[in-house]
């Protein structure tokens, strides 16, 4: 356990940064080595990559809420988009858990993969201006139904929604360090979402270990969420420290080789 607990607190680490970086959460990252770590810690195979998506979103509220908090610090949470983008990414989040918990582990790797590869390509390919105005502060009923697709695409992968919500706020004309800020204030309200379903809507006993909630391990999520706090805003420094298209240049190549790791796990 004590074992565990120092890796789980090393990801969280790794995921912090990332949060404040990227927006993300980091979530991708700790799917990746928690679906590989997870079984040697004795959890079933056949449910070690739900537990990893379950205990990545339970991780992702706090790592969020601190990514979220520095960023409001600086003035780069958009808060009435957020307003408009909360309702649907719960709704969202309860929903995507659902369909992620009737999929198969080796489906859901697949899933990850090909959403990772779709994003990079999407980042790396886009024209769209960075530069954004300052004064763009979107809103309305649209984006409510689009945060319903965002939560349960979030959950269904284990992230945050950040490579998701910073297109969509770059694209409608939002600068880059805000929409990163705006999608950790988003990622607070997917995790509640998505770790809830996880939870609360799994066969009962699947995870036979002790401090298990459903498909929620929570030794993981909290020893990732504990060192993952501490270090988000340090991440958010270097998001105001780089460039928009450095920014979208190491979101992109970030994409790429998480992608490319679950495409290994998978064949393998």
């Amino acid at each position: 356990m004590t074992a565990g607990l120092l890796l789980y607190l090393l990801l969280g680490a790794c995921a912090g940064v990332l949060a404040g970086l990227l927006g993300i959460g980091g979530g991708l990252v700790l799917v990746a080595a928690l679906a590989w770590l997870l079984p040697k810690q004795g959890v079933p195979p056949d449910a070690a990559m739900h537990v990893a998506l379950a205990s990545s979103m339970a991780s992702i509220v706090l790592t969020a809420a601190s990514s979220a908090r520095a960023h409001n610090r600086r003035g780069s949470v958009l808060w009435p988009t957020v307003a408009w983008l909360v309702p649907g990414v719960l709704l969202g989040g309860w929903l995507g858990s659902r369909v992620a918990i009737g999929l198969s582990g080796d489906v859901l790797r697949w899933c990850v993969a090909i959403y990772c590869f779709i994003v990079a390509a999407q980042m790396l390919l886009s024209r769209t201006q960075l530069r954004g105005d300052a004064n763009v502060v979107p809103r309305g009923p649209a984006y409510t139904a689009m945060g319903g697709v965002i939560g349960a695409l979030s959950a269904l992968v284990g992230i945050g929604g950040g490579s998701m919500t910073v297109p969509l706020l770059v694209w409608r004309g939002v600068t880059p360090v805000r929409a990163v800020g705006t999608s950790s204030a988003c990622g607070v309200f997917i995790g509640i979402g998505s770790a809830l379903g996880y939870a609360l809507q799994a066969p009962a006993g699947v995870v036979p270990l002790a401090y298990s909630v459903g498909y929620v391990y929570l030794p993981a999520a909290v020893g990732v969420a504990a060192a993952s706090v501490l270090m988000a805003p340090y991440g958010t420094r270097l998001a105001h420290a780089v460039s928009g298209e450095t920014l979208k240049r190491v979101f992109a190549l970030f994409m790429i080789l998480v992608g490319s790791s679950f495409v290994w796990g998978a064949l393998r």
